[in-house]
């Protein structure tokens, strides 16, 4: 028999949002960024040929001018954009969301820095419960 293996699904970490469409934006994807799952907590890069566009949020950036080490942002679809920028909607503001089904960047790996990235999420209004 086949095991099949369920990924998220788009929207699954929403618990609550604003009324119409407050909470959402149309955001890109930085070309580059591969595979990314709904829930992944995103950062916006500040400078640079990347500038407004979106990542996942890494723990610490080399440059910090660079600003995808904060995170501003979630994920509402997911993604492929391993070889060109994508177009989607991401939660940016007033927003309560499961903890348990976000997706972190693989450098933030312990419980510090997921609060951390939690504490960056609620500066813009995003909870994470």
């Amino acid at each position: 028999m086949t095991v099949f293996t369920e990924g998220r699904h788009p929207g699954e970490f929403l618990l609550t949002e604003a009324t119409g469409s407050r909470s959402r934006d149309a955001i890109v994807i930085a070309s580059g960024a591969g595979v990314l799952a709904p829930g992944t907590v995103l950062g916006r890069f500040t400078s640079g040929a990347n500038a407004g566009k979106f990542t996942a949020s890494i723990n610490a950036a080399a440059d910090p001018d660079v600003g995808q080490q904060v995170a501003v942002a979630l994920l509402l679809y997911g993604v492929d954009a391993t070889s060109g920028d994508v177009a989607v909607a991401a939660i940016t503001r007033d927003a309560e969301v499961n903890g348990n089904v976000l997706t972190y960047h693989t450098s933030v790996d312990d419980a510090t820095k997921r609060a951390a990235k939690n504490a960056q999420l609620a500066a813009v209004g995003i909870i994470v419960r």
